[in-house]
């Protein structure tokens, strides 16, 4: 099956007094047709600026990409113009920022917002638009559509104005939907709503999505395939059965370690031991190496590649490099 998007080599940087932050480091993976896959990870590991990077809002003089390619069908995403980007940006590929409130225009109503896509894109008169729009609240499960589509942002709790953003992300049929941290802050009750929202979604118009969290717990209710990333680089990828059942990188090991487990009681919860590397101090070492329990010496000197250790699953880690030598 040929991949919906494929990204390749992809290396995004940003420049600061202190030097170079290499927030996204060469890093390749692809998308199928109706596949969600999860990218998983501690804050700052780049799985939201490779969000970013996809969408063409990595601008500035101090970020960009620096190198690789973002292929989406017969274009690299990296190559077109702006103006091609803005067709394509909220039409075939849509986002979910993280933080719905920073999101939205605060002075505008929610139903005003989410018809402008429509009428963007779609090219659809205002009364359509607005027809649509109230399917669309209706759709994601909120009631009393009319009365939503004249409130404003901040009539509204948290919940609700993330169902929005997805009821605005979805409102004309993208191919490729990137939730970015779409349950964050929210309790579990409202959690449980919106990833169901986000399912029932890509079931009915067989979307895919790429979904960044750092809960497990999200991606083993939602992922068909993982990628685990750390200081900007792709640590591990698998399936989300295999990887959750046979993991193979250190780091993989100890984010499943570090999540409670019902049944089981324990004083204190695991936590990976040390620091994330300072973005300015990253050497030609395994970036992981000196919080890592398997550590040995080769991890100290040379960074792993990203190789399979297993049919369809990738680790970046020496202990495989070993044992494939011996």
């Amino acid at each position: 099956m040929n991949p919906l998007i494929e990204v390749n080599n992809l290396s995004t940087y940003f420049e600061s007094g202190a030097g170079t932050v290499k927030a996204v480091d060469d890093i390749t993976f692809r998308i199928h047709e109706g596949e969600t896959v999860c990218i998983v990870g501690e804050s700052g590991c780049g799985k939201s600026i490779t969000a970013m990077s996809i969408m063409g809002l990595v601008e500035g003089p101090h970020g960009k990409v620096v190198s690789g390619q973002i292929r989406f069908g017969d274009k690299d995403l990296l190559k077109i113009s702006k103006e091609e980007m803005r067709r394509i940006r909220g039409n075939d590929i849509s986002i979910i920022f993280q933080e719905p409130m920073s999101s939205l225009n605060p002075v505008i109503t929610i139903g005003r917002q989410i018809m402008e896509p429509l009428m963007l894109h779609q090219k659809l008169n205002k009364k359509q638009a607005y027809v649509r729009a109230l399917e669309l609240i209706e759709l994601v499960g909120i009631p009393r559509a009319e009365q939503i589509a004249a409130s404003y942002p901040h009539q509204l709790s948290g919940g609700m104005l993330q169902r929005i953003m997805i009821a605005m992300a979805i409102s004309c049929g993208p191919k490729l939907l990137i939730a970015d941290e779409p349950t964050t802050a929210l309790d579990v009750t409202i959690q449980a709503q919106v990833l169901e929202t986000l399912r029932q979604s890509k079931e009915q118009s067989n979307m895919s999505i790429m979904l960044i969290t750092h809960d497990l717990g999200v991606v083993a209710e939602m992922a068909d395939y993982v990628i685990v990333m750390y200081a900007g680089k792709i640590v591990e990828e698998g399936d989300v059965e295999e990887l959750f059942e046979r993991p193979k990188h250190p780091y993989t090991r100890g984010l499943l370690k570090s999540k409670p487990v019902i049944g089981q009681r324990t004083e204190q919860l695991y936590s990976i031991p040390g620091q994330v590397p300072s973005p300015f101090e990253l050497s030609e070492s395994c970036y992981f190496h000196d919080r890592c329990e398997k550590c040995i010496p080769i991890c100290r000197t040379r960074q792993p590649q990203l190789k399979e250790v297993e049919s369809g699953h990738r680790a970046a880690c020496w202990l495989y490099e070993e044992e494939a030598e011996a």
